[in-house]
């Protein structure tokens, strides 16, 4: 089977297993750049050393984040090729992901998410704020939900996250305020839940949203870089230094592993000096 053709199938499989659209694509051009080092060969020719020789190319200019998702492409890939009996044996089987340091996601502090809210000008960017804020939701989550998603009794929402799984979310008064002002204002009968500015009014894209957020930002003074998923960081991690247990934390974010939530429990220099002057 040639790499091309394994790609092919390989994606129409994970499509049916609900990998996401932008994993997806991340992966379509993992793919695309393999092939064009490689060529368009016969999965059982790729040897071990030719996987080692194309990623060590660009290994000094990649992340090392960038590198590890080089690395589970081409692991996924051919587990599934062996899985499906196209090679054996597998040759990333060997591969390892480069150590990563114990990175903690940047967060906002309180004091510039205050400033973000004040920045905010009309009643979509205040209610984008206040959403992705309080409620932790990744950028995609919030981009493909629709007005129906709300139940504004409960101040909460069902939104699909990574692998197609539901959890309900919640949000704040403030934010229910905004989201409200935000929807009567609207005068189209889009059913998403944000839509473009200008006329015609479309589902709001990802990049869409990522530019009103750096816009606000920019407004606000703020001098870190500020995007969508700098305050999903901050809503875990203000939860987290508030003392919110790590499981609920854990539900919230939609993390499948708790290690993956832990990296947000390495509490914030302020708050460790609290806590030292409490207990000792």
């Amino acid at each position: 089977m040639l790499l091309s053709e394994a790609w092919s199938s390989y994606e129409s499989e994970k499509r049916i297993e609900g990998y996401s659209p932008h994993t997806l694509k991340a992966y379509r051009i993992q793919s695309n750049l393999f092939i064009r080092h490689i060529g368009d060969v016969e999965m059982t020719s790729v040897t071990l050393e030719q996987l080692k020789a194309y990623l060590a190319k660009d290994a000094a200019r990649l992340k090392p984040a960038s590198l590890g998702h080089r690395i589970r492409f081409l692991k996924s890939l051919f587990r599934w090729a062996m899985d499906e009996g196209h090679v054996y044996p597998n040759p990333t089987a060997k591969l390892k992901e480069p150590k990563q340091g114990g990175r903690i996601p940047k967060a906002l502090n309180e004091e510039d998410i205050e400033l973000l809210r004040e920045a905010c000008e009309t009643p979509l960017e205040h209610a984008l704020v206040e959403v992705l804020y309080t409620t932790g939701c990744r950028i995609g989550e919030i981009a493909g939900l629709n007005r129906n998603a709300m139940d504004w009794e409960k101040r909460s929402m069902v939104v699909r996250g990574k692998g197609d799984k539901e959890r309900e979310v919640y949000f704040t008064t403030k934010c229910s305020i905004w989201m409200r002002k935000y929807l009567k204002q609207r005068n189209d009968t889009d059913l998403a839940l944000f839509v473009t500015e200008r006329n015609p009014h479309r589902r709001m894209s990802i990049a869409q949203i990522r530019y009103v957020i750096k816009r606000v930002a920019r407004r606000a003074g703020i001098t870190v870089n500020v995007y969508p998923h700098k305050l999903r960081h901050s809503y875990a991690t203000h939860l987290l230094n508030n003392g919110a247990p790590l499981e609920a934390v854990q539900e919230f974010l939609g993390h499948t592993k708790s290690e993956t939530t832990r990296i947000y429990a390495q509490l914030s220099g302020e708050r460790r000096r609290e806590l030292y002057r409490k207990y000792f």
